[in-house]
């Protein structure tokens, strides 16, 4: 295989592999700027991605699998957002609670559906821009040539910064997420702010599992998401809740993903259990180096009853 062939399957490789954790990173960065540190977007990302799955696979439609994985999500949203901000509870232990319930659900709705067959998803929604990049080497077929979703994705990425920074729901949020009881006084409802950016956060979650289980793999099976939910949420902390700052950590993440099988290709004789680690190696890192220079919201992960300030 020529050196061009190996960089464009490497580049094609790192956009694709980025796409479901950009996707959940920015729900995740839009709950975690309104207060609320959802510990379950992995298990909505499984829940999500089996029932899209499933949608697409009995209606032979790959439209309404991502709908339903979105309705899915935002429904898991609001049942987090319901317990969290209304009844007050704990935002680890329901966010972990979630976590499990999702990949267990996904796990036995998809033994009893299918059993231990695999089925395999046909055909996808196609590369819209694959004809104009025929000539250019390496960037054409790996960028140009991509699938749809990773254009949604990056389209995702500049409409996030929009909502948060120059709207008035995203000030609404970011002061829910800082200063609740200041925004209570000056007419913001910081409980309806906070169920919103929980669904908003829960479809996202939902986009991200159909992004893997639909557009990336063609199939799903349980654990699919092997840790992309807990990744999402240190990313999001690492981008210090900026979209394009996410965009990028995600993609230095595809890359040591596909790093791996990259040198497995090249011939690099390194186990394959160390390549397996590499990308969770650099999230540590990257955590270790910046995390000191991250400030967190001052009421992340604190729950608001109107008329008290506990931040």
């Amino acid at each position: 295989m020529s050196i061009e062939a190996l960089l464009t399957a490497l580049l094609a490789s790192t956009i694709i592999s980025s796409v479901a954790l950009t996707i959940a990173s920015l729900g995740e960065a839009i709950g975690e700027s309104a207060g609320l540190l959802n510990l379950g977007i992995e298990g909505m990302m499984l829940i999500s991605g089996f029932v899209g799955f499933w949608a697409a696979l009995e209606s032979n439609n790959l439209w309404l699998g991502f709908l339903a994985s979105i309705v899915c999500g935002a429904v898991a949203g609001l049942i987090f957002g319901g317990l969290v901000v209304l009844a007050q509870a704990d935002q680890v232990i329901v966010g972990l609670a979630m976590t499990l319930a999702g990949g267990g659900l996904s796990g036995y709705l998809f033994r009893e559906a299918y059993g231990s067959n695999q089925p395999l998803l046909q055909g996808d929604l196609g590369r819209p821009l694959r004809h104009l990049g025929g000539g250019i080497p390496v960037i054409g077929p790996a960028i140009i040539g991509q699938k749809w979703i990773v254009f949604v994705t990056w389209a995702l990425v500049p409409l996030v910064w929009w909502l948060l920074r120059r709207t008035r729901f995203g000030l609404e949020i970011r002061a829910a997420g800082e200063r609740p009881f200041a925004a209570d006084v000056a007419g913001v409802d910081v409980t309806r702010v906070r169920l919103l950016a929980a669904v908003i956060n829960g479809a996202f979650s939902g986009l991200a599992g159909a992004a893997l289980a639909l557009a990336e793999l063609g199939f799903f099976r349980p654990g699919i998401t092997v840790g992309t939910g807990f990744i999402a949420i240190a990313i999001a902390m690492v981008g210090r809740w900026d979209p394009l700052r996410i965009a990028i950590a995600a993609l230095l993440f595809g890359l040591l993903r596909s790093a791996g099988t990259w040198m497995q290709i090249t011939g690099v004789n390194i186990r394959p259990e160390f390549l397996q680690m590499l990308p969770y190696l650099g999230v540590i890192v990257a955590i270790v180096i910046l995390a000191r220079g991250t400030r967190l919201p001052a009421a992340l992960g604190l729950s608001y009853r109107r008329g008290i300030d506990r931040t």
